[in-house]
């Protein structure tokens, strides 16, 4: 059987280092907010190209956080993807604001930049982006949209870590780049774990007191803030798989060149131009997505759906978007079909994969 993912695997050769890190860190008595959470964010805001990185305890309090920091007026609007994982829109409705989807290109997944500026109104306040799937933005129009329109701009990086637009790291082009560290990232922590990445020293003060009970010292609270803190054992085994993230994407995409140059046409599959994608998920989209679904597994390959269902039709959300058809965004979570590309897939394992599927 080949998986499509299995945690242990991937974290196999990591684990010497990390139980002597979590020795150190028991050993030490300190378990919130000390030396290794410091060294973690110095050494991720270096990787990623941003002054400042605040750890924080999920992807989504790193989006939560991101947007409360601006302290909008309550029912604002936010410009998000339409097709983007719940979290995104989520942390737009904690905040008391709107979120406005904006349909993608169909060819990237991404949203489309010429699709945004028809939707920004009086009430606009932010843009909010998603590198989706390890693809990033096309951020140059993006940043001039949000440039011209005096909006504010947060990059969705969750699945985005270490990839390239014109040379940059996502996560260093907007006001905050928000990443998570949920366990089958490219760069995974052993439980929940995210961070909040910026340029300015300002933002990432507050971001920090708002994790924090809203408290710069201790027991003296400035803000509303909340309980949102990476914590000592997840920052040293992140430490630990930054060294090792640039092989884990060359490996990704090593596997990615294989399904790109070895499926047959009958697969949408996602497309490369410039920007230097991470392929933490690589999806491929066929209108008989279920019935391949189940030949695939049924030959030993598991496959998962990233996602089945669109943001608009989740029940949760019901009233609570802005009123709109999106069918690109109805077409691509009907079509989407995620293949395995974890780092501990082989090459082998990832030509077994596209022979099956050339005979479906």
């Amino acid at each position: 059987m080949i998986d499509y993912e299995n945690l242990r695997r991937v974290n196999e050769p990591f684990f010497d280092a990390f139980k002597r890190a979590f020795a150190e860190t028991l050993d030490s008595g300190w378990y919130i907010l000390g030396k290794r959470v410091e060294t973690f964010e110095n050494e991720f805001a270096a990787y990623c190209g941003t002054r400042r990185c605040v750890g924080v305890a999920s992807g989504l309090d790193a989006l939560v956080l991101s947007l409360k920091a601006f302290d909008f007026d309550p029912g604002s609007e936010v410009i998000v993807p339409s097709n983007t994982y719940i979290a995104t829109i989520l942390a737009a409705l904690h905040c008391g604001l709107i979120p406005v989807p904006v349909e993608p290109d169909i060819r990237t997944y991404n949203i489309d930049p010429s699709r945004i500026e028809e939707k920004v109104t009086g009430r606009t306040a932010a843009i909010l982006v998603v590198h989706l799937y390890g693809k990033p933005c096309d951020m140059d129009p993006i940043c001039a949209i949000a440039g011209r329109r005096g909006l504010k701009l947060v990059e969705d990086c969750a699945q985005a870590h270490g990839a390239l637009y014109q040379g940059k790291k996502a996560g260093s082009f907007g006001d905050f780049g928000a990443f998570s560290f949920y366990p089958t990232k490219n760069l995974g922590a052993l439980g929940d774990a995210g961070a909040v990445t910026t340029d300015s020293p300002e933002l990432a003060e507050r971001i920090g007191k708002l994790r924090n009970y809203g408290s710069g010292v201790k027991y003296y609270n400035e803000v509303v803030g909340f309980n949102s803190r990476l914590d000592e054992v997840q920052a040293a085994f992140l430490s630990i798989k930054l060294k090792a993230l640039d092989e884990i994407n060359g490996h990704k995409r090593k596997l990615a060149r294989i399904y790109l140059e070895g499926l047959k046409e009958d697969f949408i599959k996602p497309v490369v131009e410039g920007s230097a994608d991470v392929y933490h998920i690589f999806n491929v989209r066929h209108s008989a997505r279920d019935r391949l679904k189940e030949h695939l597994l049924g030959n030993g390959i598991r496959t998962e759906i990233h996602y089945p269902v669109p943001p608009h039709r989740q029940q949760a959300l019901r009233g609570l978007l802005r009123d709109g058809d999106y069918p690109i965004a109805d077409e691509i979570h009907a079509t989407t079909l995620s293949l395995p590309i974890s780092y501990f897939h082989t090459e082998e394992d990832v030509c077994r994969v596209v022979e099956v599927m050339n005979g479906f």
